[in-house]
């Protein structure tokens, strides 16, 4: 006859080692667990590896994950599971609402945001209704007794359930639960960060394809043409080859606007580009590069060739264009200019192009070839690019000032240096052309230092006459290649007597991209000197996020040509609340640029946004007048 105490001593025994071997099961799903949230780029594939943990590692029958879906039947998506398979299963709807069918361990779990342990499938009260006949049928197929839940919980809020199935008819004890809650808790840090990372990924892509891409129509912008170009025209020396540039105007647009509304504006504008591409053979780029106006690239491309297609491209368009319920004239201008008897150079090539379009005669059959001969623009150029020095050198130019406005206060914070010349006998140079000047007159770091001196000396007089208001100040790509040029703010600094604190530097997101390593030292030695620092035009550059988070910066500027629209449209909306988001992320302020209207406002306002600046705040205006309008703002 056995004895009652070494029974009792040989069950204690037993249920000792039971319950090491689940701890230790724990113990090892835990630690595979972790292995795959290294390991995971997708969310999926986390879901699918920690299922398949589960049960490889850990032993349990089953494992599976399941979102809580916000429908009006509060379905539970499975979106992952590895185990047995069984046709019951998968004729069973799962649901967490507060119903008969709704009392699973998952459920309950979904519903209550606590786990549910050791639920007996087979004699648990909550399992006995005829509701779950089928799940008691799949639990006999599959082999398992009991199951186990435990909530995902992301940034406070119960997002699914994850579920387990273990063969013993009395698993899950204490030390084993808290194992698994810690997993649960482990995985929903993994599909939290996987999900953030999915969505900076789709930023990043919409960025790219907004910086690149027209969206309107689709096309390749102007930025992507010219491109393309200088790569064709590298290939086209290499190759000794010529090619040629088509400028495309659709007449008539502006009435359409004017009388038809924007909408059927950009309905045209869509539809003509889809004729232009139907008449395309392949090789060609065609790209938009203005409101009303098209580009198209034509390699290995010479006079004959591109006389040909222009007329192709004219008599497609000749065709009136249905939008709504009119037909309207879609004829356009044409304008050809070729590599290389007209320029070498891409930002010729095209400039030519344009002018070849603008004295396009209806005789001419819509469209026409550049021709030399047309060189006052350039004379002009040339004699202007003279007068830009002795204006910097005889401080001829002045700076203008656009107020920057505090979006959840608006208050004014700031403003923006603009600099302008007003040319004594061509009167107020264009910002495009100057800058254009500029560039090609080699005078960048002499008109930076004048615009320097002349903000620090005005920020000085501001703050003598009670005015303290920071003043940005924008700096090149060309200005973050002069070793000097930290030094000089340095001095100015020290000379003026000015704050940090008020004086901020914009720098635009290509420039930074043009030497991303010297940027990096550049800001970094300006940082020093603890000026805030603003990356302008962000969304046009396409700088990469792990190079945005190296950057010292305090803020992000993002580019009107987003702001402006976004209104009306839904991807500059996108990518405006993208970036914003982006920015708070990353710690910095974010300011829009190009705020035209109220409507935007308020948009940028729900979305949060820091600061804004544009046309509907001020356009920019003399330092004499800045107080006085500050004033009136208040």
């Amino acid at each position: 006859m056995a004895n009652p105490a070494e029974s009792a001593a040989t069950a204690a025994s037993r249920q000792g080692a039971d319950e090491s071997a689940r701890l230790k099961r724990a113990y090892k799903t835990l630690s595979a667990g972790n292995r795959i949230l290294l390991r995971a780029s997708h969310e999926d594939e986390l879901l699918q590896q920690m299922c398949q943990v589960i049960v490889d590692a850990g032993g349990y029958r089953l494992a599976a994950v399941g979102f809580a879906v916000a429908d009006a039947n509060k379905r539970i998506h499975w979106a992952a599971y590895v185990g047995p398979i069984t046709d019951s299963f998968d004729t069973y709807t799962f649901t967490w609402a507060d119903t008969e069918c709704g009392q699973s361990a998952s459920a309950v779990v979904i519903r209550t945001g606590e786990p549910v342990v050791g639920r007996e499938i087979l004699t648990d009260p909550a399992y006995s209704g005829a509701a779950y006949a089928l799940l008691r049928e799949d639990a006999i197929k599959k082999g398992y007794l009991s199951t186990a839940a435990f909530p995902l919980r992301i940034d406070g809020d119960v997002v699914g359930a994850l579920s387990m199935a273990a063969e013993e008819a009395h698993a899950f004890d204490a030390e084993e639960v808290a194992l698994l809650s810690e997993l649960a808790d482990d995985l929903a840090y993994g599909i939290k960060n996987l999900r953030a990372q999915e969505h900076h990924r789709q930023a990043q892509a919409t960025i790219a394809r907004l910086a690149y891409y027209d969206g309107l129509t689709g096309l390749p912008n102007r930025t992507r043409l010219l491109e393309q170009l200088k790569a064709s025209i590298r290939r086209a020396k290499r190759e000794n080859q010529a090619l040629a540039i088509l400028h495309i105007e659709v007449g008539r647009y502006d009435e359409i606007n004017k009388i038809l509304g924007y909408r059927a504006g950009d309905a045209l504008l869509r539809k003509i580009g889809q004729r232009l591409t139907t008449a395309l053979q392949g090789h060609e780029v065609l790209a938009r590069v203005g409101d009303a106006e098209f580009a198209l690239l034509l390699p290995d491309c010479g006079a004959e060739q591109a006389t040909d297609m222009a007329r192709r491209l004219y008599q497609a368009l000749c065709e009136p264009v249905k939008v709504r319920t009119l037909q309207l004239d879609a004829r356009a201008f044409i304008g050809i200019a070729l590599f290389p008897g007209h320029a070498t150079q891409a930002d010729t090539l095209i400039r030519r192009a344009n002018a070849a379009m603008h004295q396009n005669q209806p005789a001419h059959g819509g469209y026409a070839m550049y021709t030399s001969g047309q060189e006052q623009e350039s004379v002009r150029r040339i004699a202007l690019m003279a007068d830009l020095r002795r204006a910097i050198r005889n401080n001829e130019l002045s700076l203008h000032y656009q107020p920057k406005i505090a979006m959840s206060s608006r208050r004014v914070c700031g403003a923006e240096v603009l600099v302008r010349w007003q040319h004594p006998g061509h009167g107020l140079v264009s910002t495009q052309e100057f800058i254009m000047l500029v560039e090609q007159a080699g005078m960048v770091t002499p008109l930076t230092t004048w615009v320097l001196e002349a903000a620090f000396r005005q920020s000085h007089a501001w703050r003598d006459s009670g005015l303290e208001q920071p003043l940005a100040i924008n700096l090149s790509a060309h200005d973050l290649y002069d070793s000097s040029l930290v030094d000089r703010i340095a001095g100015l600094i020290s000379t003026w007597g000015i704050a940090p604190e008020l004086i901020q530097f914009e720098l635009t997101e290509s420039a930074l991209m043009a030497d991303p390593v010297g940027a990096v030292e550049t800001l970094t030695r300006l940082k020093r000197l603890n000026v805030d620092l603003f990356v302008d035009d962000f969304g046009t550059g396409y700088s990469s996020l792990s190079y945005l988070q190296k950057l010292p910066v305090d803020g992000l500027k993002i580019d009107q040509s987003f702001v402006t629209p976004m209104a009306a449209s839904g991807d500059s909306a996108t990518i405006v609340k993208s970036t914003i988001e982006l920015g708070h992320n990353l710690g910095l302020k974010v300011v829009a640029e190009g705020v035209e209207s109220e409507v935007v406002w308020e948009r940028l306002v729900a979305l949060g946004c820091d600061i804004a600046q544009g046309y509907l705040i001020s356009r920019p205006m003399p330092a004499q007048q800045f107080k006085a309008w500050e004033h009136a703002w208040s």
